[in-house]
């Protein structure tokens, strides 16, 4: 079978993780725990104040960008649209995204490329404050039909739809195209400030939704079993992500619930973006629902597993492994 073709839409960022003995720091930033705050540059600067000489992680991040990565090892062939600076930010970008395999459209502008801080909890929980700089800087006008030529879905992040004009063209590209659109809610309180905008794509646009039960609540004020019957009578497909407890997928009437792998978490990093990553790629291949939900759960588990939301070769192999048993 010819592998589907996945094209990646998001925030061009480069994760910075720091991990914290305690939940302080959040406190004196006023971070809610588990939240994505946005910050300007001069938030940024207090930031690195606070955070000066404690230990760092660097590497190329954003929640499509991390999607799409885990698609490009699993072996589906990947685009990614987004924008950069013009910096050493923007190489480190670039770069991951070629050795990964993905043909990336960067566009690039003077102001500084993005980065996330994400502050990762003694319990494992992150909480990101993210300056998006030039990622935010895509516009509806960068977007033109050659971008999405060829390829079988589109997958959005929700960090994105505040751009309400820049997900108006990119949807309406991709249904052009005769493109699968899948969107990933993000964030709860980006789901909260965009609600009318993103029940107005799911109903109109989505062909699949990705939501945890917190970002499913914000959307539908609803519990997790009932707001995945909402959200899947406005798509084909809605996933609901509940923690350690798995995930709900529905079909029309069909319901399956596929549980977690057993797992050792020490950062969630990435979880929902890997999870998305393994349930697409079985989507790829035609496979049934419940055996989606278990490659995402393989990806899921796995990358809770280290730190960031990036995983070594070795453990690759390992998924490919647990993937073909399946």
């Amino acid at each position: 079978m010819k592998m589907k073709k996945v094209l990646g839409m998001g925030n061009a960022l480069v994760d910075i993780l720091i991990r914290l003995q305690s939940d302080d720091l959040l406190a004196e930033l006023n971070f809610p725990k588990g939240s994505m705050q946005l910050i300007d540059e001069t938030r940024l600067s207090l930031i690195y104040e606070k955070i000066e000489g404690k230990e760092t992680t660097l590497m190329a991040g954003g929640s499509a960008a991390n999607t799409i990565a885990g698609l490009a090892r699993l072996g589906n062939p990947c685009g990614f649209i987004g924008k950069t600076g013009q910096d050493a930010l923007s190489d480190v970008f670039f770069n991951d995204m070629v050795q990964c395999g993905i043909l990336p459209s960067l566009l690039k502008n003077n102001t500084p490329s993005g980065r996330a801080i994400a502050f990762i909890s003694p319990d494992s929980e992150r909480t990101f404050g993210t300056f998006l700089g030039a990622a935010a800087e895509l516009e509806p006008d960068d977007l033109l039909p050659e971008m999405f030529s060829g390829y079988d879905f589109f997958y959005i992040e929700g960090y994105l739809v505040q751009n309400h004009a820049l997900i108006e063209r990119a949807v309406t590209l991709a249904k052009d195209a005769d493109i699968r659109i899948a969107i990933d809610l993000a964030s709860y309180n980006v789901v909260e400030s965009n609600l009318d905008f993103l029940r107005h794509l799911i109903q109109h646009y989505a062909y699949i939704v990705f939501a945890n039960e917190e970002e499913a609540k914000a959307l539908t004020g609803k519990n997790p079993e009932k707001a995945l019957s909402e959200i899947a009578g406005m798509c084909e497909i809605a996933v609901v992500k509940v923690g350690a407890d798995g995930a709900f997928i529905k079909q029309k009437d069909i319901f399956h619930h596929v549980a977690t792998i057993p797992a050792i978490p020490v950062d969630t990093t990435g979880a929902g973006d890997l999870y998305a990553a393994g349930f697409m790629h079985g989507l790829s291949l035609e496979k049934p629902l419940p055996v989606c939900g278990e490659y995402g759960s393989i990806l899921a588990g796995n990358i809770v597993e280290v730190v960031g939301p990036k995983m070594s070769d070795d453990r690759w192999l390992k998924i490919s492994d647990e993937i073909k048993k399946l």
